[in-house]
């Protein structure tokens, strides 16, 4: 502020925002950040300088230490919750071999182009006849941008106007309020509930069964799991009905995994008879958001010639980093999902010495609906319960339990046990 004896008020001296944007610092985040990210940061350090909490030949050194690591706000975060697919973090973390592919991805590519023939070809064929490899029972495949399009596909292109006959002990929330007789009446097909919520038998559904059907929708019911006195019809019993079967096996597991014993796959639906079937590319598959319709080619020609599948398809991205997670490594979900408890103990002892920690046995799950209710034990590490909520501020997601920040390793790389470390460290010195 200026004084009364004239002294020049500190604010002119604040260096303009020009001038400031001249730093070769900020010239580079201007071309890498964006113009706009680099003038908010100088902006902001302004302010700082004219509040006197800096000095004004400072404001460019500021400036540079508040440009954000990218110019996404999407911050990477450590998962120690123990959940594998987490919905809240993205599901599926990609391989490196899927990243690699999709910065390939970024510019030109010939996603729907012969380069030998100059020719328009197949969008994505790659991965298709990736998709086709992983799973070679199905004669046809699509790819659509998520799970719940690939439902809305099959049923709006089989059954539009018709009859959709679904159990009623199959009628699931898929999540955010999105309920099934809510997307089905989307398409225009009119929902046929057969059963009751635990018990349906063939002939419930036999008896629904006539000239207006459409199709018969077997659902994963997902995210929870129904015990006692209980009947299904499993998808081989169904196709005796005379009608297409559209199994939605949701998690997206291509074929059985021995850690899974009682989670559909694609291959067990489509061995058993069923024309479609669709799952998730971001969950047990452990890729990029999808949706994965594959089945009798009749059937998967059908849903690629309607109109609504030029609306639901994915881009070049998505088909890239798919096809890389299906000709790639074992995926960080597989890896997550078949650690050894040994090693998970052996990094939380070392974490645990470290921060002055107490080890502790965890239950992890495999999340974003898959595999309800079976438990995936590990070990951890476990702190003042003040302690998740300061993580948070360094971008490690932790739970609490009994009072108790639990820092479980399961989906953490041991790559990062330093990086936890330091963060752990920061939080409760």
């Amino acid at each position: 502020m200026c004084s009364h004896d004239g002294m020049t008020d500190v604010r002119r001296s604040v260096p303009r925002t020009d001038a400031v944007l001249a730093d070769a610092r900020l010239a580079d985040a201007a071309v890498r950040l964006g113009r706009g990210v680099a003038r908010d940061a100088v902006r902001a350090a302004q302010a700082s300088a004219r509040a006197g909490e800096v000095a004004p030949s400072a404001v460019a050194d500021l400036a540079v230490a508040l440009l954000p690591r990218a110019a996404t706000s999407l911050t990477p975060v450590l998962n120690a919750t123990g959940v594998v697919v987490h919905t809240n973090l993205g599901r599926a973390p990609l391989t490196d071999a899927a990243v690699e592919a999709v910065v390939a991805a970024s510019g030109y590519v010939d996603v729907e182009l012969d380069l030998a023939t100059g020719e328009r070809s197949a969008r994505g064929a790659g991965a298709l006849a990736a998709l086709l490899t992983e799973v070679p029972d199905a004669e046809r495949a699509l790819v659509v941008n998520n799970g719940a399009a690939a439902l809305v596909l099959a049923t709006t292109a089989l059954a539009a106007g018709r009859d959709v006959v679904v159990s009623r002990g199959e009628m699931v929330e898929i999540g955010d309020g999105f309920r099934l007789p809510d997307l089905i009446a989307s398409t225009g097909a009119r929902l046929r509930e057969v059963g009751t919520t635990n018990r349906t038998t063939l002939a419930d559904y036999a008896s629904a069964v006539d000239e207006g059907t459409g199709c018969v929708l077997k659902v994963h019911p997902s995210n929870f799991r129904v015990e006692g006195f209980t009947s299904a019809v499993p998808v081989g019993e169904l196709t005796t009905l005379g009608v297409p079967v559209v199994a939605d096996v949701g998690s997206g597991l291509l074929r059985p995994v021995p850690e899974l014993p009682d989670e559909p796959d694609v291959r067990s639906a489509l061995r058993a008879g069923a024309a479609v079937v669709t799952c998730s590319g971001d969950k047990l598959l452990g890729g990029p958001q999808a949706g994965l319709v594959l089945g009798q080619g009749a059937c998967v020609d059908a849903l690629r010639r309607h109109p609504l599948y030029r609306a639901l398809r994915c881009d070049k991205l998505t088909l890239a980093a798919l096809e890389a997670t299906l000709r790639g490594p074992e995926t960080l979900v597989q890896q997550a999902i078949r650690v050894s408890g040994e090693s998970l103990r052996r990094r939380a002892a070392s974490l645990a010495a470290a921060v002055g920690g107490e080890v502790v046995a965890t239950e992890g799950a495999v999340g974003g609906g898959g595999a309800p209710g079976v438990p995936l034990p590990g070990w951890g590490v476990a702190l003042d319960e003040g302690v998740a909520e300061r993580l948070r501020g360094h971008a490690v997601l932790a739970r609490v339990s009994r009072g108790r920040t639990v820092i479980d390793l399961r989906c953490i790389p041991e790559a990062e046990d330093e990086r936890l470390e330091r963060a752990v460290r920061a939080c409760t010195s």
